[in-house]
């Protein structure tokens, strides 16, 4: 890794405090690839689709998930529409269950699947205190804090002996038995931002601890604690974006199967034997190699990711080759957007909360377990 990046992550790691209420930040840009008006047309994209009661769906018309919804909260919060992300916060306040929980997807008014998904209910840790990092605001975040200390009991009432954790639960309370690679990867990191929360407001939770560091250790010694998915792109990079696997090892482990899901010129496919690219896994992807000192590579993936820039602003959500058809036909989404937003945050470090998914340092360490 070279001196001079060595040299900026100690620096972000000695300035990871929230950034005063009220303060203002460039929205970010990438210099010869977006501009910041580009970006900001894309942030206008995502709140033109929020609903009047704060829902962000994936298209008009569309459902939501918890886990895009926050996504797309956090990409209006970078480009300085806090209002309309705490009304993405405040429908998720309202609509969160006794037990912590919110459904799998919803749509305007009604429930449309009911299954409680463990990740998506761990990611608004990660949504609030992303908002509180770029806010300053901690009236936000105190009103948040029940939100997310009832979610966590939610997420760790799935954990098993073994350190996974269970993916969901049905509406009826029984839950699934096997847990997720992708899912308990981004769970740990939505722990560390639960954690970073708890500290801040002097609400410290040593137990929230010790689970984070016994589903860090599953995740990066017992790969057969999860069901296989090896052909899904999220399964290689999220250990690693999530900051479980890092340094050496994370770098190792993304160009272990690089060829194998990366398409030359043109994104991350989201599954290793279909060549279909989606701007959003890339994205992704694109973190999770700065947070490993790969800037060139991510650099140009996401000059590849303007392929699918709509004229508004919008990002298609991925694209089939060799016929470079959209693929879902014509679908725009939000999280691809939010995605975009977020991976161009990352490369430009414009907002307080830039490196929230790229330097691992911000966050509360890890605990080591014997």
């Amino acid at each position: 890794m070279p001196e001079s990046h060595n040299r900026r992550e100690t620096e972000l790691a000695d300035a990871d405090t929230p950034t005063p209420k009220g303060t203002k930040f460039a929205g970010p840009c990438v210099a010869g690839v977006v501009s910041a008006s580009d970006l900001d047309q894309t942030a206008d994209s995502i709140a033109a689709w929020q609903l009047p009661n704060g829902m962000i769906p994936w298209f008009p018309g569309g459902h939501a998930d918890p886990w895009n919804h926050v996504e797309a909260a956090m990409a209006l919060t970078v480009m300085g529409q806090q209002a309309e992300a705490e009304r993405a916060y405040q429908w998720l306040g309202d609509r969160q269950r006794p037990d912590g929980a919110w459904h799998q997807y919803y749509l305007a008014d009604s429930v449309e699947q009911d299954k409680l998904d463990a990740n998506c209910v761990a990611y608004v840790a990660t949504g609030v205190w992303h908002h509180y990092m770029c806010t300053g605001d901690r009236g936000f975040l105190e009103s948040m804090w029940p939100v997310v200390e009832r979610a966590v009991s939610f997420v760790l009432d799935l954990q098993l002996p073994r350190g996974e954790i269970r993916w969901a639960r049905h509406n009826d309370g029984t839950p699934w038995s096997f847990a997720l690679l992708t899912g308990s990867s981004s769970i740990c990191h939505s722990l560390r931002a639960a954690i970073a929360a708890g500290e801040e407001l002097g609400n410290e939770r040593p137990d929230w601890e010790l689970s984070a560091a016994r589903l860090a250790d599953v995740i990066r010694t017992q790969p057969d604690a999860f069901a296989p998915k090896h052909r899904w792109a999220m399964d290689w990079y999220y250990p690693v974006l999530s900051g479980v696997v890092t340094g050496q090892e994370g770098r190792t482990m993304l160009a272990s199967r690089f060829d194998r899901f990366v398409m030359d010129g043109l994104g991350v496919r989201c599954v290793s034997d279909k060549p279909w690219v989606t701007a959003a896994e890339t994205c992704e992807c694109i973190i999770a190699h700065l947070g490993v000192g790969r800037r060139d590579i991510a650099t140009e993936m996401f000059q590849w990711v303007q392929d699918l820039r709509a004229d508004d602003g919008s990002y298609f959500t991925g694209m089939a080759h060799p016929e470079r058809t959209h693929f879902p036909a014509d679908e725009r989404t939000t999280y691809t957007a939010a995605a975009v937003i977020l991976a161009a945050d990352a490369l430009s470090d414009a907002s307080p909360a830039s490196t929230l998914f790229s330097n691992h340092h911000t966050l509360p360490e890890l605990i080591t377990i014997g």
